[in-house]
């Protein structure tokens, strides 16, 4: 088992299960939430989590939203946040860049992105989606 712990938050309860299947049958642990407001209490709580994956658009709060409210734990706790959305606008791209997002995934991405670009976060390879 892999000592970098993720957490996957998207309102999109098949699309989160689905993450987290593909990362936990590749070595990881998984935690997974709904929304922003979860998340933050996730991380509150459990201090092991090294990787937030998480939805740009969400109800009540956006991904961009939760980086900013992350953005002096995440410099503290050493932690990488990828954003996912069907549609990135110019916009939300620069500041998550700005904000210090690690990377973003426009839905639909192939799993074997997610698991390259997790892989180069934990120095692991992937070992079961082929690209």
């Amino acid at each position: 088992m892999s000592s970098h712990k993720i957490l996957v938050v998207d309102d999109d309860a098949e699309s989160r299960g689905l993450i987290c299947e593909v990362l936990e049958a590749n070595g990881y642990a998984v935690g997974a939430v709904e929304d922003g407001a979860a998340a933050r209490q996730a991380l509150g709580r459990d201090g092991l989590y090294r990787i937030v994956i998480a939805d740009l658009r969400m109800p009540n709060e956006t991904g961009l939203d939760l980086l900013r409210n992350l953005r002096p734990q995440i410099a503290k706790q050493d932690i990488s946040l990828i954003l996912m959305s069907s549609f990135i606008s110019g916009a939300e791209r620069k500041s998550a860049k700005e904000l210090g997002a690690h990377a973003m995934l426009e839905k639909p991405f192939r799993l074997s992105e997610l698991l390259q670009l997790v892989g180069e976060l934990t120095n692991k390879n992937p070992m079961g989606i082929a690209p």
